[in-house]
């Protein structure tokens, strides 16, 4: 049997991306969870981020915020309209105050498709928000 790439044991196939910025892990961290960038990596919200609480956006993105601890990482789960599947990510920020490294990591994905739609998604997304840091 062949490897597939992002296939896992026991959570589905995975992907992860990281990124790193000459800005601070706290500006960084502090921008993710302002309106303007969370409308980037998870959309408009209906009802405020909160821990061991759902919260859904407009777009139609439900899920439930596992883990937060401020300044370090949010775990939570992650599924749109159009999925059967809920997928887990986390989003991390490892840095110091000249520099910063988001990591985005997503899994319980169902497929090499579901994997590769995220690839682009969150690639686009690292994008926007590095955009966004350095302007």
């Amino acid at each position: 049997m062949e490897n597939q790439v992002g296939k896992t044991k026991d959570v589905g196939f995975q992907f992860g991306i990281r990124k790193t910025f000459s800005v601070s892990s706290e500006k960084v961290w502090d921008f993710l969870f302002s309106e303007n960038g969370l409308k980037i990596w998870l959309g408009n919200l209906k009802n405020e981020l909160e821990i061991k609480k759902e919260y859904e956006t407009e777009n139609g993105i439900t899920g439930l915020v596992r883990v937060f601890k401020a300044n370090s990482h949010i775990r939570l789960n992650w599924k749109p309209k159009n999925w059967e599947n809920m997928s887990t990510i986390q989003i991390r920020v490892i840095g110091n105050q000249t520099k910063a490294t988001i990591a985005i990591h997503q899994e319980k994905l169902l497929n090499t498709e579901q994997r590769n739609e995220m690839k682009a998604y969150w690639t686009e997304i690292i994008k926007k928000i590095g955009d966004e840091l350095l302007t």
